[in-house]
């Protein structure tokens, strides 16, 4: 009997894919045996390749000192290039549109500095209520820089949905409620506490229609879920490679200006690494800025930090990403059954496949205490989720390094739990 197309697909991917995870490195408990990790969201597996990327580089250094910079196939002072095709193709935007440098929340800041222009009645940021600390902090910063009020200039927007999860149609209110008067949104592209995947083309489209300039913070999205940032429009985006790119623990970070406003004549914080390359060694006193996003570079980048990143970039080169966006689809729903078995556990994550990512967040419905008891034994059974509080647990079955198996070890522990 002859194999399905599909059948034969799943098959070719179950392959790809077990290539993948043993591309990583795992945790391991007392006795040097792996633990089941599904903590991507946070923190992202080391990538194999890592260690002989950055050794490669400190060979370098110690053999040719400041002459790295600029000889062999990865000269210094181009380094971070290497990142450009990659990270373009996880964030839908053109070569010129996307770069690595500094960290997530100073590019917020650098790009705010050209995209947030208060003018006027039109003042106010537009955040939601469940944003990062830091989009927070940023945004209140801002306001303060330009002599604004936080209390009154700041328009957070409540949930409307059951577990903290925001419908379009709400945000389409509070946007045309509230158009006369704001000068920027900034949203996340997947809300890092319930792992909702915001509608960004929607919501992007609606802000353009009333002239309202929108930047994305993608710190969970970027190799979580699709992205076209270039053909959505967006106005810019920042993420970080920490996550679910696996660049490592304080990896450098991205950002993203689309191609419309490279020609344009906005204030920007600048430094010596956004001149023009021709020029940039002159040393000259007026700055020339650099072609597209790169006119936002401050300094060049830590050589030893963008090996890592490089490393885990160059496992997404391996897989497609509408198969990538398959196998997480495929994982998640595993996951949430095996969760769903359980009247006590409430999830808080949308089910709807458009609505969400690889994390799954959920509670137990008596309460942090309760939470609180079945993550501790989660982990007592070598299962590394994450915890936020007031009580919720995120478990992110990564497609790269997560596979069928270690989701039934969870449905194992969640077994040994409820009937203990």
């Amino acid at each position: 009997m002859s194999l399905s197309e599909r059948e034969i697909r799943e098959e070719n991917h179950q392959e790809l894919f077990t290539k993948t995870r043993q591309s990583f490195l795992f945790p391991v408990n007392t006795q040097g045996q792996p633990r089941t990790y599904l903590c991507g969201n946070s923190l992202g597996l080391q990538p194999r390749l890592a260690q002989d990327l950055i050794q490669q580089e400190l060979q370098r250094w110690a053999t040719l000192g400041i002459d790295g910079y600029f000889e062999g196939e990865t000269a210094w002072v181009h380094y971070a290039d290497q990142c450009k095709p990659e990270l373009a193709r996880l964030t839908g935007s053109g070569e010129d549109e996307v770069v690595l440098m500094n960290s997530l929340t100073t590019n917020l800041h650098l790009l705010m500095a050209s995209f947030f222009q208060p003018r006027g009645n039109k003042r106010k940021i537009l955040i939601e209520q469940q944003a990062f600390p830091t989009d927070h902090y940023a945004m209140a910063s801002q306001l303060q820089w330009h002599g604004l009020s936080p209390a009154e200039d700041l328009i957070v927007v409540q949930p409307d949905q059951p577990g903290g999860v925001f419908s379009l149609v709400h945000f389409q209110q509070v946007i045309e409620q509230h158009a006369d008067e704001l000068a920027l949104i900034l949203l996340p592209a997947v809300q890092y506490v319930s792992g909702q995947w915001l509608p960004m083309e929607e919501i992007t489209r609606v802000a353009r229609h009333h002239g309202i300039t929108i930047g994305w913070d993608c710190a969970h999205a970027a190799g979580n879920v699709p992205l076209k940032l270039h053909d959505w429009q967006v106005d810019f985006a920042v993420g970080c490679t920490y996550k679910y790119l696996n660049g490592g623990p304080g990896a450098p970070g991205w950002a993203f200006v689309h191609r419309k406003h490279h020609g344009r004549n906005l204030p920007r914080l600048t430094g010596w690494w956004g001149n023009r390359p021709q020029s940039r060694f002159e040393m000259a006193p007026e700055f020339e800025p650099a072609d597209g996003v790169n006119a936002w570079q401050l300094s060049n980048v830590p050589v030893l930090a963008t090996a890592a990143v490089l490393a885990g970039l160059s496992v997404f080169s391996e897989v497609p990403i509408s198969v990538l966006r398959e196998q997480s689809l495929r994982l998640h729903t595993i996951l949430r059954g095996i969760l769903a078995q359980y009247d006590q556990l409430v999830m808080l994550t949308p089910a709807s496949d458009q609505a969400h990512g690889c994390q799954l967040a959920f509670g137990h419905g008596g309460g942090r205490d309760a939470t609180r008891e079945l993550f501790e034994h989660l982990l007592a059974d070598d299962i590394i989720g994450d915890w936020r509080e007031p009580g919720i647990i995120r478990l992110s079955p990564v497609p790269l390094y997560n596979n069928q198996e270690d989701l039934q070890k969870v449905a194992g522990s969640l077994g040994r739990f409820f009937q203990g």
